[in-house]
């Protein structure tokens, strides 16, 4: 059977499809290349993934930047309505992560059980029904993982199977994802405390400066918390080094799991923490930093068997527009410290706000 003849018209709208499809690789390359924030920039890589291969859902799994063991679904549309707020995690040796960094191309979920039917990864994968799966490749190395979701047609009795064309430029699109992640992960690495997992001071600072613009302009409330381990020096001379990273290590987990993903925590040096609360006020404020106190008072910290009493003396700081329109952070910070020394001051394992009218600046001196 002859082969239906191309007319001067068909050859002209591929190219003209061609040529909008490049133009979009040069609006996606510019776009991820301009997102540093790692939540924002999955959430974009997903939004044209949908959009340019025509489907329902899309997600990402990407490889801990921390440990490097293990990939964590990031972002998935419809994935709360399916998993709750269960993490999905696929292990960095899983069978299925080294055929992908070998394949380097998109393959069905079909093509993955049969190449690795012992994959624990399957049965996410079966869990999630992706159409296609395509490996994030950053020289030779797989940093991440993205599915895409149900195709939805276009066309009557159009064939819902991906084309080579398609499939190469999805492959196009999760080149630069990986590209654009990985500089995330760069950025990320180098404003994280990689003992705790917390924001550096510096980046601290960056984002209170932030807030605090915003706060003014918007005229609305936003505090600081100070927090220093007590007795932290008793951990490290009775326990060793080793027991006081351990403690170090709870107590970031601890403050975290107590705050909001509006929130910032940071290790702000040693053993002292910092907690950015973006709209809070100062009874929200002190109630915050009183469930964290309670917290860790009452948490078991067990080292090499032994079991250890850890309490913090915490501080807060309120900017108001009107009581306290403070707009240098450090002041800010300032004001935290000198509740946190008043908490120490009487008798530690307790939590002080400080009035602004009560607490000096050293600049003013």
């Amino acid at each position: 059977m002859a082969k239906k003849r191309r007319t001067i018209k068909d050859i002209s709208a591929e190219y003209e499809k061609r040529i909008y499809d490049l133009e979009q690789l040069l609006d996606i390359s510019r776009s991820f290349c301009s997102t540093i924030e790692g939540s924002k920039l999955l959430e974009s890589i997903v939004f044209f993934c949908m959009a340019q291969m025509h489907v329902t859902d899309a997600g990402i799994f990407v490889l801990d930047f921390i440990n490097s063991e293990t990939f964590t679904l990031e972002t998935k549309q419809n994935a709360v309505q399916l998993f709750g707020n269960k993490k999905l995690v696929i292990q960095a040796n899983d069978p299925i992560v080294n055929c992908l960094t070998e394949e380097k191309q998109p393959v069905t979920l079909d093509y993955l059980l049969k190449k690795c039917p012992d994959s624990a990864a399957c049965d996410i994968f079966k869990q999630l029904a992706p159409t296609l799966i395509i490996p994030l490749i950053l020289k030779n190395h797989i940093n991440g993982i993205l599915f895409l979701g149900e195709r939805f047609i276009l066309e009557p009795n159009a064939d819902s199977a991906y084309t080579d064309y398609e499939k190469n430029l999805v492959l196009n699109i999760a080149s630069l994802a990986s590209i654009a992640i990985n500089n995330t992960t760069m950025i990320e690495r180098s404003s994280t405390d990689m003992m705790t997992g917390l924001k550096l001071k510096y980046f601290f600072f960056n984002a209170l400066t932030e807030k605090l613009d915003q706060a003014m302009t918007e005229k609305k409330p936003l505090s600081v918390l100070m927090f220093d381990i007590d007795f932290f020096k008793h951990f490290n001379d009775t326990y060793g080094h080793e027991c006081g990273d351990y403690v170090l290590k709870e107590v970031a987990h601890l403050i975290k799991s107590n705050l909001r993903e509006i929130d910032l925590a940071s290790r702000y040096g040693g053993e002292e923490f910092t907690v950015l609360l973006n709209e809070t006020n100062k009874d929200d404020a002190i109630m915050v930093a009183e469930r964290i106190r309670a917290s860790i008072e009452s948490h078991d910290f067990i080292f090499n068997e032994k079991r250890m009493n850890v309490t913090i003396s915490v501080g807060v700081s309120v900017f108001n527009h009107k009581t306290n329109p403070i707009l240098i952070p450090a002041k800010l910070v300032n004001q935290a410290d000198q509740g946190l020394y008043m908490s120490k001051h009487n008798g530690r394992n307790r939590v002080t706000y400080a009035p602004p009218s009560l607490v000096s600046d050293p600049d003013d001196k």
